[in-house]
């Protein structure tokens, strides 16, 4: 079947896998990879962090790979292959050299479709994935996003931490890993997407060999939109020099009508150097060397959220600019000059991505999996264009809300010093 974009093919297996290629001619390098339509929100509570410890284990061997010589390949190879795992969906790629592409494509489906799961192997990365778990303790920065979300979305899929925590890690067994592999890999599940120096007729025959029709039925877990928790929310850390805060609130759906009006709102008031934040919280006042802001969206439920580091004693003067610059453009909007600016930021950096295949693939893949059919280049800019200030102002409003305005912090504070009361008055 072929896609609304011309340089895009789809195709659909028996098996139910879908295949997206795009086809560059003028480019060296092919993207290739396997998306899951699954992630760390299809598990349950018990199995936390089940998801990601699969993207491990499936590198560490195969019933015909060894680690090492899975390992050996990818060096050979000259490019990277990876894979990460999201709240929605988890992915394996490369990127290599389009005379290599033969290469990485029996590499990739090897671990996807054929990976051992030893007993020994899962011992081994479940430390490995413990260590990592600490890692993020160790990193505030990091931390402090995930605090916020588990506590913003406390009973609902979205809310949970991607790598799991310590007890779910420690207590996923072989059996659960296997069940939750055979639940999350069908063919059904997965998009192939290849975006390169490569034809569809080079890789559709060994797809069709690799997943042959599969009489299992497909297992997705759908989930209802997340529900704000408002919170004000502090993590004791003693041996902290500055505070790390999360002030978040409630925002859009990836794929609602709303998305670009939402990311240029994002985009002024904390989305890069012109932003109202970054020129009056750091160039003005000297008081962070890191604020930002972003959207994150996801299928049922997003939220909008900007992040600051700071001395201690700085922190109140910090939250009330942040909540001033959010109230402005709530209650006046934004002007004229911030939202050109922001229109040519946004498209600059989709027009740009469009010169790396990895990032063709990766928006290829998000555009299938979110809305089920490719948007042009053209059509994106066009919907940015048509984006006003009166848009502006009422995503402000929404995002803006009293109600589901929430703050999270974490440093070496006795209190937080500011409620739930103090912040809904402050944007009200």
């Amino acid at each position: 079947m072929a896609s609304k974009l011309a340089t895009v093919s789809r195709h659909v297996l028996p098996s139910g896998l879908t295949i997206l290629i795009e086809t560059l001619p003028y480019v060296r390098s092919v993207a290739l990879g396997y998306y899951l339509r699954s992630g760390s929100a299809v598990e349950s509570e018990e199995h936390g962090g089940a998801s990601h410890f699969l993207e491990h284990l499936v590198f560490k061997g195969t019933a015909t790979r060894s680690t090492s010589d899975i390992a050996r390949i990818i060096d050979i190879l000259g490019g990277d292959v990876d894979a990460f795992t999201g709240k929605e969906y988890t992915s394996f790629y490369a990127h290599v050299l389009d005379e290599q592409v033969n290469t990485a494509l029996d590499l990739l489906t090897d671990i996807v479709v054929s990976p051992r799961f030893s007993q020994a192997d899962l011992e081994s990365e479940r430390s490995v994935i413990l260590e990592e778990i600490k890692m993020v303790e160790d990193t505030p920065d990091d931390l402090v996003h995930e605090i916020f979300v588990t506590a913003f979305w406390p009973d609902h899929p979205l809310g949970r931490p991607i790598l799991g925590t310590a007890d779910t890690v420690t207590r996923l067994g072989r059996d659960q890993i296997l069940a939750h592999y055979a639940e999350t890999f069908h063919p059904a599940n997965m998009i192939f997407c290849a975006s390169g120096n490569v034809r569809p007729e080079q890789l559709i025959p060994f797809l069709e060999k690799s997943f042959p029709a599969d009489d299992r039925m497909p297992q997705r877990r759908d989930w209802p939109a997340p529900l704000p928790n408002q919170h004000v929310m502090l993590r004791a850390k003693r041996e902290l020099e500055q505070v790390h805060l999360c002030l978040g609130s409630r925002g859009f759906p990836q794929q609602g009508n709303e998305r670009f009006a939402a990311a240029l709102f994002n985009g002024i008031l904390g989305g890069g150097m012109s932003s109202r934040l970054f020129q009056r919280i750091r160039e003005k006042e000297g008081l962070v060397y890191t604020v930002m802001s972003y959207h994150n969206g996801y299928l049922n439920g997003g939220y909008e959220a900007v992040y600051a580091a700071c001395a201690p004693r700085n922190l109140k003067r910090v939250l009330d600019l942040t909540l001033d610059e959010m109230r402005a453009i709530k209650q006046r909007g934004a002007t004229p000059e911030e939202l050109g600016a922001a229109k040519l930021h946004l498209k600059g950096s989709i027009l740009l991505s469009l010169e790396s295949t990895v990032s063709r693939m990766s928006g290829i893949v998000r555009q299938e999996y979110y809305f089920g059919r490719q948007f042009t280049p053209d059509e994106i800019i066009r919907q940015i264009e048509a984006v006003t200030l009166d848009d502006i102002q009422e995503v402000a409003r929404i995002i803006v809300d009293p109600a589901s305005l929430s703050l999270t912090l974490l440093g070496n504070l006795k209190s937080p010093g500011v409620s739930t009361d103090m912040l809904r008055a402050a944007v009200a």
